[in-house]
């Protein structure tokens, strides 16, 4: 019988009309507004995915990456053809991945009334959360330079809204942020400050368009080259602090001696760079793999039709534990006579 199906060319049941009939696509999708590339080149994201992987492979899924990017022209027809990919994916629920509030990627993956698990934004209370403290962990890095002694602070920070821009963010753009994330950690910036009795106004903060390097480099360029420099940067992300180290390098700066830097994730590369990073660490394959068991719940929920609840029904929120890990990057500032 398999000689005869052979000799025919069938090569089995068709998967999209099984598909059809069980009402399950056997996947879950990532959807994240950036490059497909993204996915490989960005330390935190790819072990985030790591753990979602390994959590639906267990299950016996699949996993899809629906990615968009914001750093295509806009156009209407490109707006549409990401959010028609999105809408077409073939999954049985989504991962959202660090999104503003105001993304249309957010509102397309909404629409598809499929179950959602929103990883560190959004966190509108519509479904399942996982992500951190990002007031505590941001507090927690301001907190430890404001303890060296450092009374000059800048930030390097993450996108405000989906319309992303780069350069200084004064009160208003920092109060029209529509990321949950950078909202929350300039939150913690603030607090840390304040409670120091230092006045935020005096806080430059660069807004950057891209979580790299390249962009962590040119915003500290701008900060470290001026008459009065900052003695401490404070970035949203490793990457962005590792782009800090390497504008230091571009203009002779010393860190710690002459600036201090400190990032968010722990990625591998901050324990390895030159000098090593300090940074607030977190778990990011834990934060892929709880991700994906809500997601998985919810679709093996009976309560729910085809894994669908309703809009009363309990949203969890899971908030991973972060830690400061302190390294050679950051030290007590320099007597402003001895600086260069």
């Amino acid at each position: 019988m398999l000689e005869a199906a052979a000799r025919l060319g069938y090569s089995g049941p068709d998967p999209v009309a099984r598909s059809l009939r069980s009402g399950r696509a056997g996947a879950l999708g990532v959807v994240y507004n950036d490059r497909l590339s993204h996915a490989f080149d960005d330390p935190a994201f790819v072990l985030f995915l790591r753990g979602v992987a390994r959590t639906a492979e267990e299950a016996g899924l699949g996993l899809l990456l629906i990615p968009g990017d914001p750093h295509v022209r806009a156009t209407p027809r490109s707006g549409q053809k990401r959010r028609s990919a999105l809408g077409l994916a073939a999954v049985d629920g989504l991962v959202v991945y660090s999104m503003p509030d105001d993304d249309p990627l957010y509102t397309a993956a909404t629409a598809r009334g499929l179950p959602l698990v929103s990883v560190d934004a959004p966190h509108d209370g519509r479904h399942d959360f996982v992500g951190v403290d990002d007031e505590s962990v941001a507090r927690a890095a301001a907190e430890h330079l404001l303890g060296l002694g450092h009374r000059r602070l800048a930030i390097i920070a993450l996108e405000f809204t989906a319309r992303r821009r780069f350069g200084p963010a004064g009160p208003e753009a920092q109060a029209a942020t529509t990321s949950l994330l950078t909202r929350s950690r300039l939150a913690g910036y603030r607090a840390a400050v304040t409670a120091a009795g230092l006045t935020w106004d005096a806080v430059s903060v660069i807004e950057t368009t891209a979580n790299t390097e390249e962009q962590g480099r040119n915003a500290a360029r701008l900060m470290l080259n001026t008459d009065n420099p900052p003695t401490a940067l404070l970035a949203m992300s490793d990457r962005l602090a590792l782009g800090a180290l390497l504008a230091a390098d571009d203009l002779d700066v010393d860190v710690p001696s002459d600036v201090s830097v400190v990032g968010v994730d722990d990625i591998p590369a901050a324990a390895t760079a030159r000098p090593p990073l300090t940074t607030v660490a977190q778990d990011h394959q834990d934060k892929g793999h709880h991700a994906g068991r809500l997601l998985i719940a919810a679709l093996n929920d009976p309560s729910g039709a085809g894994g669908r609840r309703s809009s009363t029904a309990r949203r969890t929120t899971v908030l991973l534990p972060t830690r400061l890990s302190v390294r050679e990057s950051s030290g007590p500032p320099r007597e402003p006579a001895s600086r260069r």
